[in-house]
């Protein structure tokens, strides 16, 4: 993920060359390239994702949500306000690929608008580019932890295509489980297999 040019057409307005605040960055609305991302109230931009990319994303959603509880549901490319600071403050939110949420969140968020928040985040999940390999494994590795969302998981396409599950340990951050190939199987947070193998 990269700085946003300056020389985007027409986006963002020249406003927002100021820190923004959560509220500030939603308002925005969608650019017509890729898609963005705040960082400590900077905007940070990411080209489109390649076809293998989305496969793999719609192949995991598709093999997640039956296994679901009735009571969550996946979602797919979605922006998440971290609440790492105040709403006044310069803010984080990112875009996982895939988040597992409260189904809840998707009738508040409908009802009264605004964004998914971290706190109502079970499971999120990133898929990883060559492009996005630090930022996914270290930083998003940290804020995800910081924002208490209790487990992450890293899809990981380069060959062999793998699945590296953490989750919160308390105040050391995440426990990092080693990355998996072929079928991912856990019964936290709640009972779930993924054929890894049929992800691309």
């Amino acid at each position: 993920m990269t700085a946003l040019p300056d020389h985007s057409p027409g986006w963002p307005p020249r406003e927002s060359d100021r820190l923004l605040t959560v509220a500030e960055y939603a308002a925005l609305g969608e650019p017509d390239f890729g898609y963005t991302e705040l960082v400590e109230g900077r905007l940070m931009m990411s080209p489109s994702p390649t076809p293998r990319h989305n496969i793999a994303s719609f192949e995991l959603a598709a093999q997640l949500k039956p296994q679901l509880p009735s009571n969550l549901t996946v979602v797919q490319d979605v922006d998440v306000d971290l609440g790492l600071v105040p709403a006044d403050s310069p803010g984080f939110s990112r875009r996982p690929d895939l988040v597992i949420v409260e189904r809840a969140a998707i009738d508040r968020v409908g009802d009264e608008g605004g964004m998914l928040r971290a706190s109502e985040v079970v499971v999120v999940i990133e898929i990883v580019s060559p492009s996005s390999h630090r930022i996914d494994y270290k930083h998003k590795h940290g804020e995800y932890a910081d924002a208490s969302i209790p487990y992450y998981w890293i899809l990981d396409l380069s060959d062999p295509l793998s699945l590296a599950a953490s989750h919160l340990a308390g105040e050391f951050g995440y426990q990092d489980a080693p990355a998996v190939t072929e079928m991912f199987s856990t019964s936290e947070p709640f009972d779930i297999q993924v054929a890894l193998n049929q992800l691309a």
